[in-house]
C-alpha cells in the first residue's frame, strides 16, 4: 500500500489519517505544525510525539516522494536544486536570495521538461514528459525549507515547464501555499507564454496572484521565431486577452522581455513594444539573456538594455532590469536543465 504523503495535506486530511489509524486529533495539530510552520523532514524530529506515534508514520506515511539529488551554490548565494521524482526523472528549482531584502524566492517547475518549444530556453531542449502533480510541485518549497531552515516569502512559477498547461494542480498548488505554508497571493506569481484560454479562464476566478507574460517580442512574426506558441496564439490577440484580464481582475500584469542581442534588442523593437502595451494595465521587466551552451544566442551590449529601458519609461511604463542571480550555476533565467538526463 502507498505510504500517505504528509505534505500537502490540510489539517483536516492529516486528522482523518491519524484517527484511521488510532491516534488523536492532537497529534494531528503537532504533525501539522512540525510540518507547515517548521519544515521538519525527518519523524526523529517530531521531539513532542510519543515514541509509538513516529513509529507508526514511519510505517504508514511519508513527508515527500522527491528527493534532493543534486545542490549547487553560486557564489552569489542562490541555490539551484535538482529533483529526482519517484519515477526517475527530474526537476529543478530555484532559491534566490538578494542582498539588503528580507524576501527569500523559489523559482519553481510544473512540468518535467516543457512542450512550448521557445529557441532560447535550455528547458525547451528537455522536450516534454508529464505535469508534475500538485504534492510534486508543493514539495519543492517545503524540501528547500527544511534543507535550508529558512522561510519562503516569495514564490514564481518560472522554472521548467508552462504553468498554465498543469493548470488544476497549479491552482490546488496556490491553494495550499497560500493556506498552509502562509504565503499571501501578492507573493506569487505565474509566468506563462501566453495560454489564451487558460488566461481568460484565470480572469473569470478573479486571479489575485501576479501574472507575468513572457513576451518576448515586439510583433507577431519576430515572435514566432523565438515562441513557437504564437503560431497559435498570435501576438495582437494575446495582447487583447491581457487587457480584458486586467479590465476584469483589476490586476496589473508583468510583461518579462528577454533582450536578446541584434534578435530583438533594437531601437525599433523598443519603440514597437512600447506601443503594443501602451494600453496595457503592466509593468515591464526586462531580463538579460544569459548565454548558455544550448544556444547560440548572445547577451545584449548593456548601451541597448539601457536605451530600450529608457523608451519604454518615456511611454509611461515602470521598467526593472532583472538582476541576475546564479548564472554561475546555470540557475539563471532560460537555463533550467538537467544535465542528469545524460547520465
Amino acid at each position: 500500500m502507498d505510504k500517505f504523503e504528509l505534505v500537502g495535506k490540510n489539517l483536516d486530511e492529516i486528522e482523518r489519517f491519524m484517527l484511521e489509524n488510532n491516534q488523536s486529533k492532537f497529534r494531528a495539530k503537532q504533525i501539522y505544525n512540525w510540518i507547515y510552520l517548521k519544515s521538519v523532514d525527518s519523524f526523529e524530529k517530531m521531539t513532542d510525539l510519543s515514541l509509538e506515534t513516529r513509529e507508526l508514520l514511519k510505517e504508514k506515511a511519508l513527508f515527500s516522494k522527491l528527493v534532493i539529488k543534486d545542490k549547487q551554490v553560486s557564489k552569489d548565494g542562490t541555490i539551484k536544486y535538482l529533483f529526482e521524482l519517484i519515477d526517475g526523472n527530474f526537476v529543478e528549482a530555484v532559491l534566490m536570495r538578494f542582498d539588503n531584502r528580507a524576501n527569500l524566492t523559489a523559482c519553481i517547475s510544473t512540468q518535467v521538461g516543457c512542450p512550448m518549444g521557445c529557441s532560447f530556453c535550455a528547458t525547451a531542449k528537455l522536450g516534454f514528459k508529464r505535469n508534475l502533480d500538485t504534492n510534486e510541485i508543493v514539495q519543492q518549497i517545503f524540501l528547500i525549507q527544511a534543507d535550508t531552515g529558512l522561510k519562503i516569502t516569495n514564490i514564481v512559477y518560472m522554472g521548467q515547464g508552462e504553468p498554465l498547461l498543469n493548470f488544476d494542480n497549479l491552482l490546488n498548488s496556490i491553494k495550499i501555499f497560500r493556506e498552509q505554508f502562509q504565503i499571501g497571493a501578492r507573493r506569487i506569481t505565474v509566468s506563462t507564454c501566453g495560454i489564451i484560454p487558460q488566461i481568460e479562464k484565470l480572469a473569470d476566478l478573479n486571479f489575485q496572484s501576479t501574472l507575468a507574460i513572457s513576451l518576448h517580442a515586439s510583433d507577431n512574426e519576430k515572435r514566432k521565431q523565438i515562441m513557437p506558441v504564437s503560431n497559435k496564439y498570435p501576438y495582437d490577440k494575446l495582447i487583447d486577452a491581457l487587457k480584458k484580464y486586467t479590465d476584469k481582475t483589476g490586476r496589473r500584469v508583468t510583461i518579462e522581455y528577454v533582450l536578446i542581442k541584434d534578435i530583438n534588442d533594437t531601437l525599433e523593437d523598443a519603440k514597437k513594444l512600447a506601443y503594443s502595451i501602451s494600453k496595457l494595465k503592466s509593468n515591464v521587466n526586462l531580463i538579460i539573456y544569459n548565454q548558455n551552451e544550448y544556444s547560440q544566442y548572445k547577451k545584449p551590449l548593456k548601451e541597448n538594455v539601457m536605451r530600450f529601458k529608457y523608451i519604454l519609461e518615456a511611454s509611461g511604463k515602470k521598467v526593472t532590469i532583472r538582476l541576475e542571480r546564479g548564472g554561475d550555476i546555470d540557475a539563471a533565467c532560460g537555463q533550467l536543465s538537467s544535465k542528469m538526463k545524460n547520465k
